[in-house]
Formats: structure tokens, C-alpha cells, sequence
């Protein structure tokens, strides 16, 4: 195999092991935050909520970064294309996250009810609404979108944001990852917590992942009868990476499947995706916190896994002319680039996974709610 061809494939997993990781642990702590105003019914139970992530939500937003780092320097068409094309979104997912350091700093700074109560409602918002365009922008790109490029590789869109972002598919995919980030965040609210935040965790998380299983299964039937793409032109995996180089594309109902036809072990993925959200739920249900929260982490391992089997080699389909389609042949960086970027993925990313499994075990253990009722201004706490 060609070491380009190598590097492409290389950072196409990769990218998805980033965007899992992403949507774990970033997924977590915006579930707290959506959680934050059912689980919590006087200050002091949402105090004790919050501090259950207040030492690790700015750790977590490391994946978020690496993310976005990778798709730039390892994709950099896809990177310039996919965040121009959902601009709006890209800006309305900015906003919501600024709300949330603000938050953090600001809620408890105040004793007036009204104050604290309008900062949960920013909780709620900024950790609802990120999970939400997350699992849309998933389902935007299952679905293709209606973009091309000009012969000076000017990407042109021909779609209309409120198309591509409030289509039935698009926001039953972003359903499916809130309800993961609530089961995720009930996860640890359950691990940290005690009652009666415990308890009123378990019940959403339970149910939130019950509901994601129904909707990833409702998805999978959906996208069998969806068009889906394929390559039936040549593919030379060593050209330069160029939209305009691309393979002639067909698109046809239920091609997304066409990679479990010809490998029917892929069928795993989904499989294990649609059985560890079960399994989690019951697990949080039977008051096994931490099986649970490891069991949602694979279960968002199965759904993005699953969106990237369906689709490959496709990164971001063009729904106007499938030949410019987005794909891991075209639309990435250099081989000296994707080199050095896998040196140094091959340091740093164990380097973030130790750190943060540190920073847990240092900080771990559960929130007392009769402390929270005692903090002063002097206390190092949310």
C-alpha cells in the first residue's frame, strides 16, 4: 500500500476516534447542563451538580479543539467547505457555547433567585443545543448537501440553511445525540451524586437512552431507503487531493448499505451501537452507574462508527454534482502534512487521555448537597 494512501486511511479513522471522544466527554457535560434544572430542584442540588463537572468542562473542550484542528490540517478542503457551507449553523453552535463558560463563572456569584434561575436556563440551552447541531450536521452530510465547486474551486451552495438544518432527518439525528449526552451526563450525575439528584438521573437517563435506541433503529431503516452515494468511476487513491479530481459518483436508494453488502461483519457496528444503548439504559436503572457511562461511551462509539462505515470513502456528498463530492481520496491534506500530523497524534493523544483519566481519578468521589449549602465567596466552588 502506498504510505499516502496509508495516511489518508489513517486519518479517517482517526478522526473518527476524535469525534467519539468528542462527543463523550464533551457529551457529558453538556448533558449535566441540560439536565441541570430536572435533576436539581433547590440551589443547592444544582450546585452540587455543577461541581460534579466544573473541575473537567474546560478539559473536555480539548477533543472539541482536536476536532476542529484535525478537519483543518487534515482535511482542509472538507475544513473550508463544511464550515462555510453551515455557517449559520457553525455560529449558532459559537453562540451557545460561549453562554456556557459564562455560566460556570457567573451563576453563583449572586444570591437573587431570579439571577441563578435565568443561568440554569443558559445551562439548558448551551448544553442542549450543541448535541442537537451535532447529531444534525451528521444527518445533513448522510443525506448530502447541495453544494459545487466552480472551476476556480469556488464552492458554490445551493440550499437554504433552514433546509439543512431543520429537515425531519436532521433533527431526528440531533435527538438521537442530545438523548445520548443525557444519558451520558445522567451517568455521572449518578457516579458523583446523591439523592435526590440520584435518583432524578437515573430516571432520565434511562429513558433518554431508551428513546436514542428507538430513534437509531428508526434512523437505520430511514437510511435504507434514502439516496445514498457511490463511487462507480476509477478511484486513484495517490492523486492530488482536489474536489475537482474527483471519480464519477451515482447516487441510488440504499447505497449507504452497499459497504455491509460486500462486508456483512460491518453489520457489528450498528449492532453494537443499538445494544450498548439498551444495556446502558439498564444498566443505569439497576444502579450500575459506571458500567453505564462506559456502556454509552460505546454505544456513541456504534453510532458514529456507523455513520462512518455507511459512508466511506464519503466525507461530505454533493447532493448537485456527485462527482465533486467530498471523499477521503480528495479532500485531504499532503503526505508530508498527514505525516507529521500522525507523529504527532501518536504523542499527544495519549498524552490527553492520560491526563484527563488523572484528573478524574484526583478529582472524583461524591458532591455532598449539605456542602453546597455551606459555601462562602472564599470557597473554590461553581
Amino acid at each position: 500500500m502506498e504510505i499516502y494512501l496509508f495516511l489518508k486511511l489513517a486519518w479517517f479513522a482517526l478522526l473518527g476516534i476524535l469525534l467519539i471522544a468528542l462527543a463523550v466527554m464533551v457529551g457529558m457535560d453538556m448533558g449535566v447542563g441540560a439536565l441541570l434544572r430536572f435533576v436539581g430542584k433547590t440551589d443547592a442540588e444544582r450546585r452540587s451538580a455543577l461541581n460534579m463537572i466544573g473541575p473537567h468542562w474546560d478539559g473536555n473542550q480539548v477533543w472539541f479543539v482536536l476536532g476542529g484542528g484535525a478537519i483543518f490540517a487534515a482535511f482542509p478542503t472538507l475544513y473550508a467547505t463544511a464550515f462555510s457551507t453551515f455557517y449559520v449553523v457553525m455560529m449558532l453552535l459559537l453562540f451557545s457555547m460561549i453562554l456556557r463558560p459564562l455560566a460556570f463563572e457567573y451563576r453563583s456569584k449572586l444570591e437573587s433567585v431570579r439571577w441563578r434561575d435565568s443561568w440554569d436556563w443558559m445551562f439548558l440551552i448551551s448544553g442542549a443545543v450543541p448535541m442537537i447541531v451535532f447529531g444534525a450536521a451528521m444527518g445533513n452530510v448522510l443525506q448530502g448537501v447541495a453544494f459545487r465547486f466552480e472551476w476556480t474551486a469556488q464552492y458554490i451552495l445551493e440550499q437554504s440553511f433552514l433546509w439543512y438544518l431543520l429537515n425531519p432527518f436532521a433533527l431526528m439525528a440531533g435527538f438521537l445525540s442530545l438523548c445520548l449526552a443525557l444519558q451520558q451526563g445522567a451517568a455521572m450525575l449518578m457516579i458523583r451524586g446523591e439523592q435526590p439528584v440520584y435518583g432524578r438521573a437515573r430516571t432520565y437517563g434511562s429513558t433518554a437512552g431508551l428513546i436514542a435506541a428507538v430513534l437509531f433503529a428508526i434512523g437505520g431503516v430511514w437510511v435504507s431507503f434514502m439516496h445514498g452515494f457511490t463511487i462507480s468511476g476509477t478511484v486513484d487513491g495517490g492523486v492530488a487531493s482536489s474536489p475537482m479530481n474527483g471519480p464519477a459518483v451515482e447516487m441510488r436508494v440504499g447505497a449507504w448499505l452497499d459497504n455491509y453488502r460486500s462486508y456483512p461483519i460491518l453489520w457489528a457496528v450498528p449492532a453494537i451501537g443499538l445494544i450498548s444503548m439498551v444495556l446502558a439504559a439498564l444498566s443505569l436503572r439497576m444502579n450500575r452507574s459506571v458500567l453505564g457511562w462506559w456502556l454509552n461511551a460505546v454505544a456513541w462509539a456504534g453510532t458514529i462508527g456507523s455513520v462512518g462505515v455507511s459512508m466511506f470513502p464519503f466525507m461530505m456528498p454533493s447532493t448537485i454534482n456527485p462527482s465533486q463530492s467530498l471523499t477521503v481520496w480528495n479532500a485531504t491534506a499532503s503526505e508530508l502534512t498527514l505525516g507529521w500530523m500522525l507523529v504527532a497524534a501518536l504523542v499527544f493523544v495519549p498524552t490527553i487521555i492520560c491526563y484527563t483519566s488523572w484528573a478524574f481519578a484526583v478529582m472524583g468521589g461524591k458532591r455532598q448537597i449539605s456542602d453546597m449549602e455551606t459555601l462562602t465567596e472564599e470557597d473554590e466552588a461553581y
